[in-house]
């Protein structure tokens, strides 16, 4: 008898569990339906409170659809971040110093399969904590008009061409090219007119005319959209007088129908919360989660959408609001594979062995070499022999972890400082010695200058100077500014100017060999008279120590070229609140005056010969493509990266249009003695100009390409580089 209980009782379990099985696989856990039709099964689902429980980005486990819970908020900026040892690759200027999108794609995927991984493996250990997930909010692609705004090195630069180029390389690289599924998700942020100052983001109203808006500060997010960026951020400030985050006309009007983008908007953290707080459109929490949803902030990152119960109670939404701002959100959980009963996404392999690997790490020293900017070789001094008799290395920076880093940064078991890639690289018969020489914000008026005896004594004296990220980042996060993270002035800072001055006159001319580590400009007009090799470093990762010194000592020809323009000083830049581009005369492609290293400037070791093949006068019918091709020659006896870069040039219109303007780029790797031809493919796209209105244009009449190592700007033939070609195309 106790037998057949057991029985009925087992074939009563066989047939629930077939039973439930079947629904649950025709439900929204059935990967063979479509991708909207599961996203509205789930949403029946679910109670107005589960619901609500998902719209923030510490989403709640639904524990009776074995939904466990899941933070949105993680970061790959430059590699996964605040997560378990992962690989540090350069901060994202430092990659944009590279010109190479190619390069940037590699890395995001390398970020994306490290971030993925982390995800596996902590899904396996039913770990769900804080930055273990897979939507990360990078890249930024703000413009980086200005360099006293702190988190100017978490950008691409000030071009909205190479912006564009590397993020949509950098979005590729971590989302992957599975045409139903994304590796990990990757946002574009912040949207839309949002850079500094830092101070006050929380209050800020960025202002721009329509020529400004669509020239400058939006096309790197259309190029981010274009390419399928699942998410894109709303930022902090207000643009126009409309809160960024809690705007209609800015996220559905703009973003959404003009734009084409078809992803989830998440609110910088915090942001819902300042629509009440700070700028005053709405007068209660619950008005302003009502608000972020009407806008269509699919996510809130913070708690104020957990009143949204109220705010329906109050009649200020409905719960169809609720859902259709939900279901935008849900698709990219979909397409992350975290709803499926048997795991149909191919990224659910990736596996742990990918974090921090050989290759990885054999990566982030190739991106940082690359990144290397050479301003300034006084008789070839550079590079370095490897078996140098005595060099003594000094400066804030030399041995400093920080300077590797940037922000939104992660930890690697790898890193090498300037110190140790140098002493690893030097001959085992070449004499090292250092001294930092002074503390970072030490007075060293009338200080002796470290170990002068060992300066004086050395071959050649290497100075790592500069800035680091307690300097200039995010609000918050910089101890060393009193401005919120930005910087007041952009002079070097005052001490590290009198310590190189002082060790100049203990070294005499022996060789002063000056690396700059900064994520932003830094003025120093006297530092360039003084010493006789300059190599701007960024902040280069973990391998970015090894990185210097292959520069220095010849195993790599440094081919970076700047994404910035370095200003002579303060006094050139103008109000730091004045977004304006094209009236106030801002960023390369407007500034008039003499800058101290222009946008798109960098020496290497031997420049390249390189010709125009055909006539440099050209003419085409909008409807044309044209081939320009150069040939370019490597002349040294060693292999070089190059970077040939293409402007466009129209200055003869009613209304400002840029002196001249990057629209093409090629990287090139040649062999000693090799030659290579390359074709730049020209057509309307690169001519057409931006009205007053905001509008496109493609003007007939003449227009003037040109084609070289660095920008047409007149400073870079006088800092040594070579004179591009010069050719004119006729429209008609």
């Amino acid at each position: 008898m106790r037998q057949s209980h057991v029985f009925l009782r087992n074939i009563i379990f066989i047939f629930i569990f077939s039973q439930t099985h079947s629904l649950v696989s025709q439900n929204f856990q059935d990967s063979s339906l479509p991708l909207k039709q599961r996203v509205q099964l789930l949403i029946n689902e679910l109670t107005l409170e589960e619901k609500v429980s998902l719209m923030v980005n510490k989403a709640a486990a639904i524990d009776r659809l074995n939904i466990p819970e899941y933070n949105w908020w993680n970061e790959g900026l430059h590699g996964v971040a605040r997560s378990v040892p992962a690989t540090v690759f350069p901060q994202a200027i430092g990659m944009a110093a590279t010109f190479n999108p190619n390069l940037v794609y590699r890395v995001a995927t390398a970020i994306s399969d490290e971030g993925r991984a982390i995800y596996n493996h902590a899904q396996s250990k039913g770990v769900y904590r804080w930055y273990t997930g897979l939507t990360f909010w990078s890249p930024n692609v703000n413009i980086f008009r200005d360099p006293r705004w702190g988190r100017g090195h978490e950008t691409y630069g000030e071009d909205p061409f190479l912006s564009g180029a590397l993020g949509k390389a950098f979005v590729q690289g971590m989302q992957g090219n599975d045409k139903n599924h994304l590796k990990v998700a990757a946002c574009a942020k912040h949207f839309m007119v949002h850079n500094g100052p830092e101070g006050n983001r929380f209050t800020f109203n960025s202002e721009t005319n329509k020529k400004d808006l669509y020239e400058t500060y939006l096309p790197a997010f259309q190029d981010l959209i274009d390419t399928g960026v699942a998410g894109v951020m709303c930022a902090y400030n207000k643009y126009n007088t409309e809160s960024c985050c809690g705007s209609s006309n800015i996220l559905s009007d703009v973003l959404r129908k003009e734009m084409g983008f078809d992803g989830y908007i998440v609110s910088d953290c915090g942001a819902i919360n300042n629509l009440h707080d700070t700028h005053k459109v709405t007068r209660t929490p619950e008005e302003s989660a009502a608000l972020g949803v009407l806008s269509g902030v699919n996510v809130n990152c913070g708690q104020v959408y957990s009143l949204l119960l109220k705010s329906i109670e109050l009649g200020l939404l409905t719960e169809k609001d609720v859902n259709k701002a939900l279901s935008k959100q849900l698709e990219i959980r979909f397409k992350l594979g975290m709803f499926d009963l048997v795991p149909i996404n191919p990224y659910t392999t990736i596996s742990i062995d990918k974090i921090n690997n050989q290759a990885h790490v054999a990566l982030a020293r190739e991106v940082a070499q690359k990144s290397m900017v050479l301003l300034k070789n006084s008789n070839n001094i550079l590079p370095l022999k490897k078996g140098i008799g005595q060099i003594y290395v000094t400066g804030n920076n030399a041995a400093d972890v920080n300077v590797l880093l940037g922000n939104y940064y992660g930890v690697s078991k790898n890193m090498v400082t300037v110190l140790e890639g140098i002493a690893s690289t030097v001959s085992k018969t070449t004499i090292v010695q250092y001294n930092q020489g002074f503390l970072v914000q030490q007075d060293v008026k009338g200080m002796k200058t470290g170990q002068s005896g060992n300066a004086a004594n050395a071959d050649a004296t290497i100075a790592v100077i500069g800035l680091n990220p307690l300097f200039e980042g995010e609000n918050g996060d910089t101890p060393f500014s009193i401005t919120g993270g930005d910087r007041k002035t952009i002079e070097l800072p005052e001490n590290q100017l009198i310590y190189l001055k002082k060790l100049k006159e203990q070294i005499s001319d022996k060789p002063l060999i000056v690396v700059v580590c900064s994520g932003s400009a830094i003025a120093m007009p006297e530092v360039h008279d003084i010493a006789d090799a300059i190599v701007w470093a960024w902040y280069p990762g973990e391998q970015g120590g090894q990185a210097v010194a292959d520069v220095l000592f010849g195993n790599y020809s440094p081919s970076g070229k700047l994404p910035i323009t370095i200003y002579k000083a303060t006094s050139q830049l103008g109000d730091f609140e004045d977004y304006s581009i094209s009236e106030s005369k801002k960023t390369y492609r407007y500034f008039e005056d003499s800058p101290l290293y222009p946008f798109g400037f960098g020496l290497s070791y031997q420049p390249l010969d390189f010709k125009l093949e055909g006539t440099s006068k050209l003419s085409m019918k909008s409807k044309d493509t044209l081939n320009i091709k150069i040939k370019v020659r490597n002349l040294a006896d060693f292999e070089q990266n190059e970077v040939i870069q293409l402007y466009v040039s129209k200055t003869d219109l009613s209304y400002p249009t840029p002196l001249f303007a990057l629209k093409n780029i090629q990287n090139v790797t040649l062999k000693a003695g090799q030659s290579k031809r390359l074709t730049f493919k020209l057509c309307k796209t690169h001519l057409q100009q931006i009205n007053d209105k905001g509008e496109k244009e493609l003007p007939k009449g003449v227009y003037k390409i040109c084609i070289g190592t660095t920008s047409p700007a007149a400073r870079n033939i006088e800092l040594g580089a070579q004179m591009p070609i010069e050719l004119t195309i006729k429209l008609k």
